[in-house]
């Protein structure tokens, strides 16, 4: 396959006045209107889940569905500040070890039990902290979690840890019953697959490869909530069908990118349908291009700053991403306000001339051919856009003399192959450092969090004193302000050393019919219940 770099305009994404525009008027509109109640709101959910609870699984795929089940202790605001839910107020303690959470009182399960302090001291103990895939990292400074009464919690921690906060939603840090899950083998207990939550819907039925149902929650904390009678999240494999059960109305809600990027434009301009870029925040997802530094070549800067100025980010958003994203300037996206900076990070900017220079510097000349030097490159293949991501910075490096060869494995295939085996040059894909990089950010530079047969962990073999030492000074400040600083010092030094190129920030998108109101704008809205959402039809 042959793609044609262009630097035209892109057509839609962030920066596009007339969807912004369009998706403004909406939410305008839908703020006049009165909620209307009752009704069965269709959507999609691809792939389909494999159990319901993102206690052990934090697909996106799960947090779609699972969320409406279940609550966390927080909320966020659309400023992407933390607000109640299951906690209706926190304080932390001067030293910032100890922070004491007041429980919502009358909360039921859906089973009808009362939900206290002992879920929550179970739910951190047992589930973050042991099985959690994130978790584990997130929660690690929590030491025990009190009970003093049914609805105080107080959680020790063994260092002030800001990130806790920035999971503590519905979708990463998840309450379950203790009195369903304590004793049992949480991996494989029956309530993965008929989950019972506190939230504002509950599990009807699953027929798999069809639909999963979610009712109406009668005796749900929040009053008058929530206005729909009940979900019904279709499996739709085939994306040319997804698309056609939009359009014709059979389907009036599909988030995470759920029609081909391709037709994102042409549905955008359908009367009774509409584009959300709102709602993924929390994620933040960015497209990468890491360097296997075990490579003797690829060890040295000069070359990895050549690769990076052969690559026309913007042209690659236009040409594969239709738009729909812009360029990165570092690991952390601009979407993330409270740590993001550009001040004094390094660029790279599109310059082809300089990446020859640096290149022959390194002392790689063109040999016969034109080619300087071979490198293969893996990919995350998630579908036919990474494909493409990949098959873009083939041409771009071939254009200064390295030669790319693409290797097209499975995920499977991919994981072993970079993160067991080691064998690849570069790497491609999608990381998502979520609401609070240390999360989703520092497992790719730290130099431990190099674990080999471990996903999505430091597969460059990066190691820097100064590096490791900035990320665990992050880890235990507790001065936001300060903690901020240290982040884009953090910025400065990756995009110094360069053993990631951030390339994109990606733009998720959520389709839906005119006739849906209520959705968020908060920065996890597309991961959060649909509590709010109502049809006027």
């Amino acid at each position: 396959m042959t793609i044609r770099i262009t630097r035209r305009p892109f057509l839609l994404g962030i920066g596009s006045l007339a969807l912004a525009a369009g998706l403004s008027l909406s939410m305008q509109v839908q703020a006049q209107i009165q909620p209307k109640r009752g009704g069965t709101l269709q959507a999609i959910v691809q792939p389909e889940p494999t159990v319901l609870t993102n206690a052990f699984n934090t697909s996106f795929p799960i947090g779609v569905v699972a969320t409406n089940v279940f609550d966390g202790l927080i909320a966020f605001d659309d400023q992407q500040r933390p607000q109640p839910s299951l906690a209706t107020s926190w304080i932390v303690s001067e030293d910032g070890k100890t922070v004491t959470f007041k429980l919502r009182q009358g909360v039921k399960w859906h089973d009808g039990k009362d939900f206290t302090s002992a879920d929550v001291q179970f739910s951190a103990m047992e589930i973050w902290k042991k099985i959690h895939p994130r978790g584990r990292n997130t929660f690690a400074a929590i030491t025990a979690v009190d009970t003093p009464d049914k609805y105080t919690a107080v959680f020790r921690l063994s260092h002030p840890s800001l990130v806790i906060f920035s999971s503590l939603n519905a979708n990463e840090g998840q309450i379950l019953p203790r009195h369903l899950y304590e004793g049992t083998d949480i991996l494989k207990n029956p309530y993965n697959i008929k989950p019972i939550g506190t939230g504002p819907f509950r599990f009807k039925e699953w027929q798999r490869g069809q639909y999963i149902i979610l009712e109406r929650n009668p005796n749900y904390w929040e009053p008058n909530k929530p206005y729909l009678d009940r979900l019904i999240f279709r499996v739709i494999p085939d994306a040319s069908s997804r698309a056609a059960a939009l359009e014709s109305g059979d389907v009036q809600y599909a988030p995470f990118d759920q029609v081909p990027l391709s037709d994102v434009k042409r549905i955008a301009a359908l009367p009774n349908l509409a584009i959300s870029l709102d709602g993924y925040t929390w994620q933040s997802a960015y497209v990468f291009l890491e360097f296997n530094l075990r490579n003797p070549i690829l060890q040295q800067l000069k070359v990895r700053q050549a690769i990076a100025h052969a690559i026309d980010k913007q042209a690659l958003i236009n040409t594969v991403w239709y738009g729909l994203g812009k360029p990165a300037t570092g690991p952390i996206p601009s979407a993330l306000k409270t740590f993001y900076t550009a001040d004094g990070v390094p660029q790279y900017n599109f310059d082809p001339a300089k990446a020859e220079k640096l290149l022959d510097e390194a002392g790689y000349p063109r040999k016969a051919g034109g080619v300087r030097f071979t490198l293969n490159q893996e990919y995350q293949n998630f579908h036919e856009t990474f494909k493409n991501n990949a098959e873009f910075i083939r041409q771009s490096l071939k254009r200064v003399g390295i030669e790319v060869v693409i290797r097209n494995r499975d995920i499977a295939g991919h994981l072993k192959a970079v993160y067991s085996d080691h064998d690849f040059d570069i790497n491609t894909g999608r990381w998502v450092p979520t609401l609070d990089p240390e999360v989703g950010s520092f497992r790719h530079y730290w130099s431990k969090a190099i674990a080999t047969g471990v996903p999505w962990t430091n597969a460059s073999g990066y190691s820097n004193a100064k590096f490791d030492k900035l990320i665990e000074a992050i880890q235990v400040e507790p001065n936001a302000k300060r903690r901020t600083e240290l982040f884009h010092q953090f910025q400065r030094l990756a995009e110094t050393d360069l053993p990631v190129i951030p390339l994109i920030e990606q733009a998720n998108f959520t389709v839906y019919n005119k006739a849906v109101h209520g959705l968020g704008k908060a920065p996890d809205a597309a991961l959060s219940s649909l509590r709010n959402v109502w049809l006027d039809q």
